[in-house]
C-alpha cells in the first residue's frame, strides 16, 4: 500500500508507512475520525516513537469518500521549502513565476481534501502560517498535522496520542518479533518488558529487533541495568521520553563498533538513501566501503534502519528519532563536517551522472532518481551555497539539474536555487565555468517563466564572460538561449540567425545532447513560422532519428509535435493522432506541463477534423484550465493561436455557441490526470470527416504556421 494522493493514488517518491502491520489503536482511530469530522485542523501530538505518523496515515486511508494527501516534512530542514514540499507532494507543475503558496491557493480553491502534514515539530512557524493561509482560502480543506506539539493556530483541535495499552504492546511486540523469525508469546517477562517500555511502538520495535539473539528475559534485564544507570539523569525529562531514549541508547550500546559508526554516519542523509550513497559517504576511516552492506544489514535486522521499495529502487532510512540520536554521536566524533562534505560531493557527482544519462534510454529512471533524491540534493545545495569555498560547486550543481527544473516541471524551485547561486561571487576566476553554466540555465528557466528581462541580463553576462575567457561551450549555450528569447518575442529572423549560429557552435565543439536537439526543433519552429513547413519537417525528422538512436524521449516529443501538425496539415489525421499520443504520454510522464498542454490543444484540432466537435471542445476546455499554470494562454502568439481558433470555429459551427460553451465548461472541470487520460483515450486512426468545415486549413496567411513555437510569456521548453 502507498500513501494516498489527492486523486486516490499515491505520490511518487513517498513510500508507505507499514499500515499492514497496524496494531491496536481502534479507539484512537475512531476518536481521530470524529475529531476530523468536527474540526478543519486537527493536530496529533505526542512524544517521538509513539505512533503518531502511523495513526494519521491510517486515518487518511479511511477518509471515506474524500481525497487525502500526505506531505512528509521530517526531511525538510529549511522552513522556506515547506510550500515547495506540499506542491511536490500534490504533483503540481507550474511554469510561471508564481510563488508556490499562490499555486497552492489556486489549486485547493473549490476542492475537498484532507492534507496530512507529517513531522511539523521543527517547522512550526512555517507550517502554522501555511495552514492559516490555506484554511482561510480553501473552505473544502481539512488539515491533519502530526508533531510533538501544537501549531498554536486558532481553531486547532489537539489530539494527544497515548502509548499502547499493555495488550496492544504485547501484540505489537509479537508481530515485530515474528518478522524477525521469533515467537515470543505473551508470558510474564514479555508483559513486564512491554510495561518497562511504556507501550511506545518504536521502543517495542527496537526491542523486537534484539529477540533473535536474546530472550525476552535477557532483554528485560539489559534494559533494567540501563534504567538504573540513567536513574541519576535529568529528572525534568518525562519518563516516557526517558524510556524511549533508554531503549535507543541500549540498542546503540549493543551494536558493534562498526554498527555504531555507521549509525552515526548515516544520520547525515536527509531522508532516504541507497546503498551506493551509503558506501561512498559512510565508508572509509574505520569502516571500509566493502563492509558497509554487511553492517547496514545488521542495522536493518535490529530495526535501526528500515528498507523501502520506491519507484527509484530500494531505499533505506532511519526514523527521525533514531537519526537524531545518531547525529548526536556523529557530532561527538568530530566527523560531522567531513561527512557533510562527502555527502555534498556524492550528490554533486550524482547530478553530473544524471545530467549525462538524461540523454539516453534511461531518461525516465533519471527523472525518478532525482525526484527521490531531492531532500539530499537540497541539503547538498545548501551546504555548497553557505560555504564560500564551495560556491562554485553550488553553481555547478544548480546548473547541472537543468533537466529536472525544466524537463520535469520544477521551474519554481530551480529558479530559487539558480538565483541564489548567481548572486554569490565565490572564486569567479578559478571557477568561472560553473558560474557561466548557472547563468545560461537561469536564463532558460526565466524564459520559460516569461521573465524576459532577467533572462536577457543573465544571457548578456554569460555571453560576454564566455567570449572573454574563450569558453566555447558557454558561448554556444548563451547564443542558443538568446535565439530562444528572440523566438518567444516573435523576432523570427533574429531567432533563426542565432539558433543556426548556436547549432554551428555545437557542431564545432562536438556537443550533442537534449539541449542541442531542442535547438534544432526551435530552428524548425522559426522555419515553420516563416512559411517553410517542409524545412521544419526535415529538421524534426532528423531530431527524431537521433533521439531514437539514443533512446531520448523528451526532446523527441517536441519534434513529434511539429511533425504531428505537418501530418494534420497534409490531411493525415490518423498519423497526427498517433504522433501526438506518443508526445503527450511522454510529456505527462516527465511532468512537462508545456508539452502536455500543447499536445492536448493540437489533439483538439485533430479531433474536430475527425468529426467529433463536441470532444474537441471538451479538450479545449481541459487545455484552458491548464494554461494558467504555464502562462498566458497560447502565449498570446498568433502562431500558436491559429490552430486553436480554427478548432473553435469548426466546433462552434457544428455545435452552436451554447453547446460549444457547455462542452468547454465540461472540459474545464477535468483535473490534469483526467484530461490527459481523456486525450489519450480516443483510439488512434478514427476515420476523418469528409471535406468541409472540419477539414479547412487555417485562414490565409497562417496555413504554414504550426501550433508549435516557443512561448511569448510561458517560454520554450528546450534543454
Amino acid at each position: 500500500m502507498r500513501d494516498r494522493r489527492h486523486d486516490g493514488t499515491f505520490p511518487h517518491g513517498h513510500p508507505p508507512l507499514e499500515l499492514d502491520a497496524f496494531v491496536g489503536r481502534a479507539a484512537e482511530l475512531a476518536g481521530l475520525a470524529r475529531a476530523l469530522a468536527g474540526a478543519r485542523l486537527v493536530t496529533v501530538t505526542g512524544p517521538g516513537g509513539v505512533g503518531k505518523s502511523r495513526l494519521a496515515a491510517r486515518a487518511a486511508a479511511r477518509w471515506a469518500g474524500r481525497a487525502a494527501m500526505r506531505v512528509e516534512l521530517a526531511y525538510v530542514r529549511d522552513p522556506e521549502f515547506v510550500d515547495y514540499a506540499v506542491v511536490e507532494a500534490l504533483g503540481l507543475t507550474d511554469h510561471t513565476a508564481r510563488p508556490p503558496r499562490e499555486i497552492l491557493r489556486d489549486h485547493l480553491a473549490g476542492r475537498e481534501l484532507l492534507l496530512v502534514l507529517d513531522g511539523v515539530e521543527h517547522l512550526v512557524d512555517a507550517c502554522a502560517a501555511l495552514v492559516t493561509d490555506l484554511l482561510g482560502r480553501a473552505p473544502g480543506l481539512t488539515v491533519l498535522a502530526v508533531g510533538r506539539g501544537p501549531l498554536a493556530v486558532p481553531g486547532e483541535h489537539l489530539f494527544p496520542l497515548a502509548p499502547l495499552t499493555e495488550d496492544e504492546a504485547v501484540e505489537l511486540l509479537a508481530v515485530r518479533a515474528a518478522q524477525h523469525g521469533v515467537r515470543c508469546g505473551d508470558g510474564a517477562e514479555v508483559r513486564e518488558l512491554c510495561r518497562k517500555l511504556e507501550g511506545i511502538p518504536l521502543a517495542l520495535e527496537l526491542a523486537a529487533g534484539r529477540l533473535g539473539a536474546l530472550s525476552p528475559g535477557q532483554v528485560l534485564r539489559k534494559l533494567d541495568d540501563r534504567f538504573r544507570l540513567l536513574a541519576g539523569e535529568d529528572r525534568a525529562v518525562l519518563p516516557r521520553h526517558r524510556a524511549l531514549r533508554t531503549t535507543i541508547g541500549w540498542s546503540h550500546e549493543l551494536c558493534s563498533p562498526a554498527q555504531r559508526l555507521l549509525w552515526a554516519r548515516l544520520s547525515v542523509f536527509a531522508g532516504r538513501f541507497d546503498l551506493d550513497a551509503a558506501e561512498y559517504v559512510c565508508g572509509g576511516d574505520g569502516l571500509p566501503a566493502e563492509e558497509v552492506l554487511d553492517v547496514l544489514s545488521a542495522l536493518l535486522a535490529q530495526s535501526v534502519v528500515t528498507r523501502e521499495d520506491t519507484p527509484a529502487g530500494v531505499r533505506y532510512r532511519m526514523l527521525d528519532t533514531v537519526r537524531a540520536y545518531g547525529a548526536e554521536w556523529l557530532a561527538a566524533t568530530g566527523e560531522a563536517a567531513r561527512l557533510r562534505r562527502r555527502h555534498r560531493d556524492w550528490y554533486v557527482g550524482l547530478a553530473t551522472w544524471c545530467e549525462l544519462d538524461w540523454f539516453s534510454p534511461r531518461q525516465a529512471e533519471v527523472a525518478a532518481r532525482i525526484e527521490a533524491e531531492l531532500p539530499n540534493l537540497r541539503d547538498a545545495l545548501e551546504e555548497c551555497l553557505t560555504d564560500p569555498d564551495a560556491v562554485h560547486l553550488g553553481q555547478y550543481l544548480a546548473g547541472s539539474l537543468w533537466f529536472h527544473w525544466v524537463g520535469c516541471g520544477q521551474l519554481s524551485e530551480g529558479r530559487h536555487w539558480l538565483d541564489q547561486a548567481v548572486r554569490l561571487e565565490g572564486e569567479r576566476t578559478a571557477h568561472q565555468q560553473s558560474r557561466l553554466k548557472a547563468l545560461w540555465v537561469l536564463a532558460y528557466v526565466a524564459i520559460l517563466q516569461g521573465d524576459t528581462v532577467s533572462a536577457l541580463v543573465a544571457l548578456r553576462e554569460c555571453r560576454e564572460a564566455a567570449e572573454l575567457t574563450g569558453n566555447a561551450a558557454a558561448t554556444a549555450y548563451a547564443v542558443h538561449r538568446t535565439g530562444c528569447l528572440a523566438l518567444v518575442t516573435d523576432d523570427m529572423p533574429a531567432a533563426e540567425s542565432l539558433l543556426r549560429s548556436a547549432l554551428e557552435h555545437y557542431r564545432e565543439i562536438g556537443e550533442l545532447n537534449s539541449n542541442v536537439l531542442m535547438g534544432q526543433v526551435e530552428l524548425a519552429m522559426t522555419r515553420a513560422f516563416q512559411g517553410d513547413l517542409a524545412g521544419a519537417v526535415h529538421l524534426c525528422e532528423d531530431v527524431r532519428r537521433v533521439c531514437d538512436d539514443h533512446g531520448e524521449r523528451w526532446a523527441r516529443g517536441y519534434a513529434l509535435y511539429v511533425l504531428a501538425y505537418a501530418a494534420w496539415y497534409d490531411g493525415d489525421a490518423r498519423r497526427a493522432r498517433q504522433l501526438l499520443t506518443d508526445c503527450l504520454r511522454d510529456a505527462h510522464g516527465f511532468r512537462d506541463l508545456l508539452g502536455s498542454v500543447l499536445s492536448i490543444e493540437l489533439l483538439a484540432l485533430v479531433t474536430a477534423t475527425e468529426g467529433d466537435p463536441a470532444e474537441a471542445a471538451v479538450l479545449q476546455g481541459a487545455a484552458g484550465r491548464m494554461w494558467p499554470s504555464v502562462g498566458l494562454p497560447l502565449f498570446g502568439s498568433a502562431h500558436y493561436n491559429a490552430p486553436h481558433e480554427l478548432c473553435e470555429t469548426t466546433a462552434r459551427q457544428h455545435l452552436g455557441d451554447e453547446r460549444y460553451e457547455e462542452c468547454v465548461r465540461a472540459g474545464a472541470r477535468l483535473g490534469r490526470e483526467e484530461a490527459v487520460a481523456r486525450a489519450l483515450g480516443r483510439p488512434a486512426g478514427a476515420e476523418p470527416s469528409p471535406p468541409g468545415p472540419g477539414r479547412r486549413a487555417p485562414s490565409a496567411g497562417r496555413t504554414t504556421r504550426p501550433a508549435a513555437s516557443r512561448a511569448r510569456r510561458g517560454g520554450e521548453t528546450a534543454g
